[in-house]
C-alpha cells in the first residue's frame, strides 16, 4: 500500500533555552516535525532519513507510536545528525552542528533511490531547502512522480538572490512557505502582505507566509483573496519545529481540500501543538480530537484580505 505524504530528515537537538537550561538528545529535525503536522490530519505518513546506531530507542518509539511509516529510515555507519539549538529571548535560533560535515552529507542528502517504492505514489512531499543552494534537481524529480511538492527555506538567505536564482527557487515547487525573516532575505524588507504578494509575483503558485505569534498569510497566484489565519492562543514552551509542523499540516490540508483557508487552518493548528512542549508531541487519538476542536474554534477567526490579482510572467 502506498504512503500518502512523505517528508525527509531526522536530527537530534541539544536545546539551550534563553534562561540557560538545556534539554539534550531531543528528537527533532524538519522531517520529524513535519511528519507530526501531517499525521494530525492523515492516516498515511512516511519519513525518509539516514540515522546511525546512536539513534535513541525512544526516537523510533515515537515514530511507531505516532503511526509514522519508517520504511524510509535507513541505518548507516555514520552517526545520527545532531546539533545545538540555541534559543534567545527575541525568538532567534542558532543551530551549531555537533557531527562532521561528512556525516551530515551522508545522512541528510536526498536521493530518489532512498524512496521506497511505496512512497513514490505519494500525494504530497515536503522538504526544507537552503534558499541559495536548493536541490532543484531532486525537487523536479519529486514533481515528476506526480504528487504535490511543498518546500520551505530552513534558514534565511545570506544575500539577496539575483533574479534568476529567485525565479528558480520560487518556481521549483507548488507550495512555498517561508517565515518573515526568510521572505525578507529573498525579497528585501517590507510589510507582510507585500512580502506575500512579492512571492506570488516572483513565481510562487501557493504561498504560505509564516508569522509566528501573528499566525500566517496564505494566497494563491491569480486569486483576489488572501487569508490571514491567526495563531491558536496557547502557551509557548519551545518554538522549535512549529514552522515545520505548520508546513506538514498545510500540505495535507491543501491536497485533501484544494482550499487555501482549510490548508492554513490545518497548518496553524498543527503549529500550536508543536510549541506547547519540548520535543515533538506523540500523535494520539486524544491529540487528534483536540486538533478538531482547535480547528472549529479557529475557523471563525480567519480574515479575508481582498487584494488585486497577482500574476507572474516568466522571463528566461
Amino acid at each position: 500500500m502506498s504512503v500518502d505524504y512523505v517528508t525527509f530528515g531526522i536530527i537530534l537537538d541539544d536545546i539551550v533555552f534563553p534562561d540557560g537550561q538545556t534539554r539534550m538528545g531531543v528528537l527533532g529535525g524538519g522531517g520529524v516535525q513535519t511528519a507530526f503536522g501531517m499525521r494530525l490530519w492523515s492516516e498515511s505518513v512516511g519519513l525518509v532519513a539516514g540515522v546511525g546506531a546512536d539513534l535513541p530507542l525512544v526516537a523510533m518509539d515515537w515514530l511507531c507510536t505516532s503511526g509514522i511509516d519508517t520504511t524510509g529510515v535507513r541505518l548507516t555507519n555514520f552517526p545520527t545528525p545532531r546539533a545545538w539549538q540555541v534559543l534567545e529571548e527575541n525568538g532567534r535560533r542558532t543551530q551549531v552542528w555537533r557531527v562532521s560535515s561528512v556525516a551530515i552529507g551522508a545522512q541528510l542528502t536526498r536521493k530518489l533511490d532512498y524512496l521506497p517504492q511505496t512512497y513514490r505514489q505519494a500525494r504530497g512531499f515536503h522538504l526544507g531547502v537552503h534558499p541559495l543552494e536548493a536541490d532543484l534537481g531532486f525537487i523536479a524529480e519529486l514533481r515528476q512522480l506526480g504528487g504535490v511538492v511543498s518546500i520551505e527555506p530552513f534558514k534565511p538567505a545570506e544575500r539577496l538572490p539575483d533574479p534568476r536564482e529567485l525565479r528558480e527557487l520560487l518556481e521549483a515547487a507548488l507550495i512555498f512557505s517561508p517565515n518573515i525573516e526568510e521572505a525578507t532575505s529573498l525579497l528585501g524588507r517590507d510589510e507582510p502582505l507585500a512580502l506575500l504578494k512579492g512571492l506570488l509575483a516572483n513565481g510562487v503558485e501557493v504561498a504560505a507566509l509564516r508569522m509566528g505569534a501573528q499566525g500566517a498569510l496564505v494566497a494563491r497566484r491569480g486569486e483576489r483573496v488572501a487569508y490571514h489565519i491567526p495563531a491558536v492562543p496557547v502557551q509557548v514552551i519551545d518554538p522549535v519545529g512549529a514552522g515545520n509542523a505548520f508546513c506538514g499540516g498545510f500540505l495535507v490540508g491543501w491536497v485533501e481540500s484544494g482550499d487555501l483557508r482549510t490548508a492554513g487552518l490545518y497548518g496553524c493548528v498543527a503549529a500550536s501543538f508543536a510549541v506547547e512542549q519540548v520535543s515533538v508531541p506523540v500523535v494520539t487519538d486524544e491529540i487528534r480530537a483536540e486538533a478538531q476542536k482547535r480547528l472549529a474554534a479557529l475557523r471563525d477567526n480567519v480574515e479575508n484580505l481582498f487584494i488585486e490579482e497577482v500574476f507572474y510572467e516568466r522571463h528566461d
